[in-house]
């Protein structure tokens, strides 16, 4: 595996595939993204049944490729029915025009019910190591956005072989799934860090607050050599809507052995702006105590809210923080639980009575919603 991936969530014709005619234009686009990632050694190239007309695209530029150089994945939802995920699978190699899958990610393994569709007796996973075993797929993993509890329960699981890789969030600004990276790594499986650029805080477009923080490198750059200098990662997923796309990223490369030079700093400068904003104690235990979204009054997000005020006050990062929060209600099990809108109604008591900050949370939750809250945002794919 290369250190940087090609993620296909982006440089597709549309998030719908209808059958429809693919345009010249969005054909050469596509290629020319892909080209110039191959050219700087990025030769895993990951799309998804979901990602509208990316898997039949890929697969109408794979044969113009070397085949040989490539390593090529894709990932199909759960389903209740074994039956059907098998069919789906079989429908995107049809799409890709392979016979053979390099990598197969069971894709949103996010609720414990996918968790069990997947993993049940004859399940989703079995169906995937059938397929192995007929050669249609080479390694098996999943792909989730699920609480860290959940993605433990996935790593966990042997039956059936168990999983060879996880595709899961982890970066600076997030770092509540590093208990995952470390037990994938300690059972000698692929960890493939999804999105690090636009979940990881826009970092295409940093505010003007994190650029400075981060000098002297640009946010991206950071964390990317911030990811990157765990052996336990392994792959930056990197989805390139454009052909220069790759290039900022991967300048971190030639950084990497002086990482030790570069990160203390940098994290040292965005520690401090943290404690500023939030207070010293704040800082170290912003989230403790706090319910997962399934177990708080209202179904909110509170973990999530709490967490996206601090980046505001401490990094600048309104534009992501007010994307991300008017996508809760909206992002299904995406980006699960629902917005401080209605906060006002629930007796929070119980539910902050383990959380050192009970008493300013609430509080905290009307702050965020009135510096935060607007038109409710669609998860991609559902615009």
């Amino acid at each position: 595996m290369p250190m940087f991936s090609c993620g296909g969530m982006r440089f597709q014709q549309s998030w719908r595939d209808t059958g429809q005619p693919i345009e010249p234009e969005a054909q050469e686009h596509l290629a020319a993204t892909i080209r110039r990632g191959v050219s700087l050694g990025v030769t895993h190239i990951e799309t998804a049944r979901g990602y509208g007309t990316s898997e039949r695209q890929l697969g109408m530029l794979l044969p113009e490729l070397d085949r040989e150089r490539l390593i090529v994945q894709t990932k199909v939802a759960p389903t209740p029915d074994p039956t059907i995920f098998r069919s789906h699978v079989r429908e995107s190699l049809d799409r890709l025009g392979l016979e053979r899958l390099d990598l197969l990610a069971i894709h949103g393994i996010n609720t414990y019910e996918k968790l069990w569709w997947s993993t049940r007796p004859r399940g989703c996973l079995a169906v995937a190591r059938q397929l192995q075993s007929e050669g249609r797929v080479g390694h098996v993993g999943f792909s989730t956005h699920g609480t860290p509890e959940m993605i433990l329960s996935a790593i966990e699981h042997d039956g059936d072989g168990g999983f060879d890789f996880v595709n899961l969030h982890w970066y600076y600004i997030w770092q509540r799934n590093w208990p995952a990276v470390l037990a994938a790594a300690e059972r000698d499986m692929g960890v493939f860090i999804i999105s690090p650029a636009d979940k990881g805080g826009r970092l295409y477009e940093p505010p003007p607050r994190l650029v400075e923080l981060c000098r002297p490198l640009h946010p991206m750059v950071f964390n990317a050599l911030f990811c990157l200098s765990r052996p336990q990662v392994h792959t930056l997923s990197l989805g390139a809507a454009r052909p220069e796309d790759f290039d900022l990223s991967l300048s971190c490369l030639e950084l990497l052995p002086r990482a030790h030079e570069f990160l203390p700093g940098i994290q040292q400068a965005l520690a401090e702006a943290m404690m500023d904003a939030v207070g010293e104690d704040a800082a170290e235990k912003l989230l403790e105590g706090l319910p997962e979204w399934d177990r708080a009054p209202g179904f909110m997000n509170i973990k999530v809210i709490i967490w996206l005020r601090a980046l505001v006050l401490a990094f600048g990062m309104t534009e992501y923080a007010r994307a991300r929060y008017n996508l809760l209600g909206n992002g299904q099990d995406w980006f699960a639980g629902l917005s401080a809108e209605c906060a006002d109604r629930w007796d929070l008591g119980k539910a902050l009575h383990s959380s050192p900050w009970a008493e300013q949370v609430p509080g905290w939750l009307a702050e965020t919603h009135r510096m935060l809250g607007g038109p409710g945002v669609a998860r991609m794919g559902e615009a």
